[in-house]
């Protein structure tokens, strides 16, 4: 007989399917979920349990969810949404008439009538010519329906948007160059993609500025090894809650046409600001002129923040305004093998590109409730920006778009060796302390400038820098 080595045996067997994954997921971690939230939750569970803690409840500040902290639904949307979904309401006096004739218009556009059907991929024709109205209003500029594309959220959209880049150019693999600090977003997409990052750092003593040199240092630094494809443009800022000013824009502008760069603008925050007007880069560009509005952009703007803050809808558009013909077909076949964003998503973002106007039934209730979510919105930026600078080894810029700040503080030694000790970096270590002892899920962190650096607007946890 002859003998057999087991061990040669197995290695010349094929692995299962899970063994032989796409390695680029591999490279994806989106840290606003992961093993803090994961602990966060398992602590909700044990308080429900009678469990004792420092605590009564968890808060779940680890992603930007209004709604879920306690913002009120902006009373005209819902209403829009409840009629689309069950037009027999119609006949109810208790709904306003502009919001029936609203509903009316959108069913008019649905086929057969009906939310419950497809729609276009790219939308509903009557919400992108609604949208394309609110952009031309916005910016002074030109806007075309064909041109704005819904999407199931502005992750969907960024993602799609990425893909038409992910591809070798002139024998290098492709880059695009993000923010650091990043809504992680970007570099989960792009890890996903098999497209490498550049980052380049925004300037936090200049407010959170993006210094040309910056990005003149993370273009040469990538292109040696890569071909850069876009930059891409957080304003404003996630997390670092700054807005970029006028003269900012177009230096980027300018370094991004220099270097043939598709500019991805995430302008989703716009209806946050505090106290500054918003500008869009559209805007900007074409206030610049030639040569700089040939530059191909896309800009994004959600219904999950601003003042409706619609995280559940998941619904986006993108602005898409110069594109090649070929990639637009590619990009808008793409879209097609999803059929269609959500209609009650459409319904939503609808309204929000359409709110009511002066005069119209629903208008007063409307105004007045999105004053007082601005109202608050402006007081809590306000009051995180003095609670982050009054704790002790904290510092933190004026907080310009309200939802984020990005305060930097120091871990002292002793923290720096306990979190060694556990295998983590300090500033998740940091993270699940303040979890722990104050039932905050989480402080977002991210790994920058020594990994001493975490944002958050409403956590003031103090144990921690006892630790020295």
């Amino acid at each position: 007989m002859q003998a057999v080595d087991s061990d040669s045996n197995m290695k010349q067997k094929p692995g299962s399917p899970s063994d032989t994954i796409n390695p680029n997921l591999l490279g994806v971690s989106y840290a606003v979920h992961g093993p803090i939230v994961e602990r966060a939750i398992q602590i909700e569970k044990e308080l429900q349990k009678g469990v004792q803690k420092p605590f009564s409840r968890v808060v779940f500040a680890n992603i930007g969810d209004c709604h879920a902290l306690g913002q009120q639904p902006i009373t005209f949307i819902r209403q829009v949404q409840a009629l689309a979904a069950c037009p027999q309401l119609m006949s109810s006096p208790d709904i306003p008439e502009d919001v029936k004739e609203r509903v009316r218009e959108i069913l008019g556009d649905c086929t057969a009538g009906s939310v419950g059907a497809y729609s276009p991929p790219a939308g509903l024709a009557l919400v992108r010519r609604h949208a394309a109205r609110w952009l031309r209003a916005r910016d002074g500029v030109a806007a075309s329906p064909d041109h704005v594309y819904l999407g199931a959220g502005a992750t969907d959209l960024i993602c799609a948007v990425l893909q038409l880049l992910a591809a070798p150019l002139h024998g290098k693999p492709p880059a695009v160059m993000i923010p650091v600090p990043q809504y992680p977003v970007f570099s989960c997409a792009l890890a996903e993609l098999g497209v490498s990052a550049a980052p380049y750092l925004l300037d936090e003593r200049a407010g959170w500025a993006l210094p040309p040199r910056a990005l003149q240092s993370a273009y040469r630094a990538a292109s040696d090894t890569h071909a850069v494809r876009a930059l891409v443009l957080i304003n404003p800022g996630n997390p670092t809650g700054q807005v970029l000013s006028r003269e900012n824009m177009e230096e980027v502008v300018r370094f991004a046409h220099e270097h043939r760069l598709f500019l991805l603008a995430d302008e989703v925050y716009q209806e946050n600001l505090v106290d500054k007007p918003f500008v869009s880069f559209k805007k900007v560009i074409h206030s610049m002129g030639p040569p700089y509005d040939t530059l191909e952009l896309a800009s994004f703007m959600t219904a999950s923040k601003g003042w409706a803050a619609e995280c559940g809808a998941r619904a986006a558009l993108v602005d898409i305004p110069r594109l090649a013909p070929q990639a637009r077909a590619a990009f808008e076949d793409a879209r097609a093998r999803a059929h269609c964003p959500s209609l009650l998503g459409q319904c939503a973002l609808d309204c929000i590109v359409k709110p009511p106007a002066p005069g119209e039934p629903s208008y007063s209730q409307f105004s007045l409730e999105r004053d007082v979510i601005q109202r608050a919105l402006r007081e809590r930026a306000a009051a995180a920006h003095r609670a982050l600078n009054d704790i002790p080894t904290f510092s933190c810029n004026p907080i310009e778009a309200a939802m984020f700040a990005f305060p930097r503080f120091t871990i002292p030694a002793r923290a720096h060796a306990a979190a060694r000790a556990r295998g983590v970096e300090p500033d998740e270590f940091y993270c699940m302390q303040l979890l722990e002892e104050t039932g905050t899920s989480r402080l977002y962190y991210d790994h920058f400038d020594s990994s001493d650096v975490c944002y958050n607007c409403d956590s003031t946890l103090k144990s921690i820098n006892s630790m020295t």
